[in-house]
């Protein structure tokens, strides 16, 4: 049997099993960090000769240049080229929703004058601009992402990003088409058959061929999660996301099949991610118990899911769903499916998640693939202050002030009140120069 938790919220003890079950601590090891600290070191010192090193070390690639390890345009095109018709197609398809989402969130400039008498001819406004060069972290060898590739590659393009740099590890030479055909269709410039912590590296100090970026996004293992919190402040970074999550909150009305599936789709990622169920009904409980037994030995990743099952998983039952809601907003999921009749109706009462997946017919792995919204979303209960990765993680805002004469006497005296107050004279005399011309 699945030994996953059972919760309810009427346990005296219930608080404290949460908190328990959602204790989340990215640890840093110390050998990886003393692994990342060298290589980011020797990358920065040494530029190519360390990543030609590293990729013979890590990679087992025979290469003698990095001439060897950048793709050509028309590669990506003939991996492009190469697909069988449905998977192109299908790439195709993610492809447009993904853009087409992310061109309405576009930001624009904007700028505005002081209407008052004081300060007529002042115009204070914000400028937009996309960053000028990005980097894309694209797992390699056995892994395929390509809608990580998607999800990272095509919001960078809609803000306007003038370069794309990606680079994605080819362990034993070993090349996914489907990530290629993907860095062809999201306009990618640039691709380099590196990985890990040196690629990190790589992208963010910049070396004899491989350009520095402005910012560095896509998921990665402990080495690269590491490497690239080393290097924010260098660069941007998006985020440093921990183990994936889902929440289904459920009425007991969904087949109970579907619910369990819905929780398989994250456990099945890593033995750290976390599948929840909440309920007010024992009876479903059960019967989504008993789906879990039955559709296991169904799965090519049995063990990871029961792994992850058994670590972070939990079925919770609660007095309604208003509870439902409250504890979801305790959690602040990564994912968050409304399986509920009138699903509608409750997606006010939520605060704080990556993403809401509203009704029993919307799947979280529709969101993963080809709904539109990014994929990249907050985990570890960072929803409480962060959003999903989106156009405006590739745009920076620029405050504009033109200030009149007139506006200067005004504003300077109100300026030069506040710097005396704080011990700053020469910050007040540089406003009160203005105000006696």
């Amino acid at each position: 049997m699945i030994a996953i938790k059972r919760l309810a919220s009427t346990d005296a003890d219930f608080s404290e099993r949460l908190d328990a079950l959602l204790a989340f601590e990215a640890a840093q090891d110390e050998s990886v960090e003393g692994t990342v600290t060298s290589i980011l070191a020797e990358v920065k010192a040494r530029g190519d000769a360390a990543l030609l090193e590293y990729t013979r070390r890590f990679d087992g690639l025979s290469v003698s240049s990095m001439a060897e390890l950048e793709l050509s345009q028309s590669a990506l095109q003939q991996a492009l080229a190469g697909l069988p018709s449905a998977q192109r197609q299908a790439l195709e398809a993610a492809a447009g929703r993904v853009r087409s989402y992310h061109q309405r969130q576009t930001i624009q400039s904007w700028q505005y004058e002081d209407e008052g008498e004081e300060t007529l001819g002042t115009m204070l406004g914000q400028k937009v601009t996309p960053l000028d060069r990005v980097g894309l972290y694209v797992p390699g060898g056995k892994a395929s992402y390509p809608s990580s590739v998607l999800m990272n590659a095509i919001p960078a393009r809609v803000a306007g990003v003038r370069e794309l740099i990606m680079v994605v590890p080819t362990p034993a030479g070993e090349q996914n088409p489907l990530v290629l055909a993907a860095a062809a269709l999201a306009d990618v410039d640039r691709v380099f058959t590196i990985g890990g912590a040196q690629a990190v590296a790589a992208l963010a100090y910049g070396t004899q061929s491989v350009p520095q970026v402005d910012k560095i996004v896509g998921p990665g293992n402990a080495y690269v999660a590491a490497a690239k919190r080393r290097v924010f402040g260098v660069v941007g970074i998006d985020m440093v996301a921990g183990p994936s999550e889902i929440l289904v909150i459920c009425d007991g009305q969904t087949d109970p099949d579907w619910v369990a599936m819905d929780l398989f789709s994250q456990a099945e990622h890593d033995e750290l991610a976390q599948s929840i169920l909440i309920c007010p009904h024992a009876a479903y409980i059960d019967r989504v118990a008993a789906s879990l037994e039955r559709l296991l030995p169904t799965m090519p990743r049995q063990q990871v899911i029961r792994a992850a099952l058994e670590n972070r998983g939990a079925l919770i039952q609660v007095r309604d769903l208003d509870e439902a809601c409250q504890i979801a907003n305790r959690i602040a999921p990564e994912h968050l499916e409304l399986s509920l009749a009138d699903a509608e109706v409750w997606v006010d009462k939520i605060r704080h998640a990556g993403a809401i997946f509203i009704g029993p017919y919307t799947s979280e792995s529709l969101g993963d693939y080809c709904a539109g919204p990014n994929h990249v979303l907050p985990t570890s209960g960072s929803a409480r202050f962060s959003s999903p990765l989106g156009v405006y993680d590739f745009q920076k805002r620029t405050s504009l002030i033109r200030v009149s004469p007139t506006g200067s006497r005004t504003l300077g005296r109100i300026a030069a009140a506040l710097a005396y107050g704080e011990g700053l004279p020469a910050h007040a005399r540089s406003a009160e120069y203005r105000i006696e011309s």
